[in-house]
């Protein structure tokens, strides 16, 4: 048996799951545009181990979205996953942020999906999952025009899940496109990609662990007057 936590903070949903093998005990998320994480991750972590009847030292790893995604809440999320696994003397592992996005979406027999980030003016991080939600194209941080995914969409439907998916209607008209903007990261699909994780003993070493951001982070400065 094994008690996992996820944590999720790659974007404006701050979630928090605990899961038994790979099954969901308890799911608390709030998704705010005001990026509350910092206020809400470890009270959140806190409300689930009650509701689950666990205490944190009956968690055996911790999982946290590692990216793409927003830079100062995959700081949090993966400062709270270090810090735990630290503490506890407990693996951590990581989970790609855009394969658990495409987990949520059903796909029929010839569809692929597309999970998608908003990042700046009509860029958004992508990749590119096969019917059995294995990764066919690497993520990528690409600008959206006319032409964007046409080696996909020629050969069947596209399913383009997530934030970025606003941006993408308004470019992408090939009718094999198709949008879903509900999709939002959350711990829930992160629980059964750990567990699968943690049965193979993938662990990331808690020392050298970084956030995948995929771009440099660029600290934005005030023009002088």
């Amino acid at each position: 048996m094994a008690i996992l936590l996820n944590l999720e903070t790659a974007t404006t949903n701050c979630s928090v799951s605990v899961a038994k093998d790979g099954e969901i005990i308890v799911l608390k998320e709030h998704n705010s545009p005001n990026y509350s994480h910092a206020e809400q991750l470890h009270v959140f972590i806190e409300e689930a181990l009650k509701e689950a009847s666990l205490s944190i030292l009956d968690l055996d790893a911790i999982a946290v979205s590692k990216g793409p995604g927003s830079y100062t809440g995959l700081r949090i999320g993966v400062s709270a996953a270090k810090g735990l696994c630290f503490s506890l003397d407990i693996p951590l592992i990581s989970i790609a942020t855009l394969e658990s996005m495409a987990n949520q979406v059903t796909l029929d027999t010839s569809a692929v999906v597309i999970p998608v980030l908003d990042a700046r003016r009509m860029e958004v991080y992508s990749a590119v999952f096969n019917t059995a939600y294995s990764e066919i194209r690497e993520t990528r941080a690409e600008i959206v025009d006319a032409n964007s995914f046409s080696e996909f969409v020629e050969k069947g439907k596209v399913v383009i899940a997530g934030n970025g998916a606003e941006k993408c209607k308004e470019i992408l008209i090939h009718p094999n496109f198709e949008f879903n903007t509900s999709v939002v990261p959350s711990a829930k699909e992160m629980a059964m990609l750990s567990y699968r994780k943690f049965e193979n003993k993938d662990f990331e070493d808690v020392a050298y662990f970084e956030p995948y951001y995929l771009k440099d982070f660029v600290l934005q400065q005030k023009k002088k007057a």
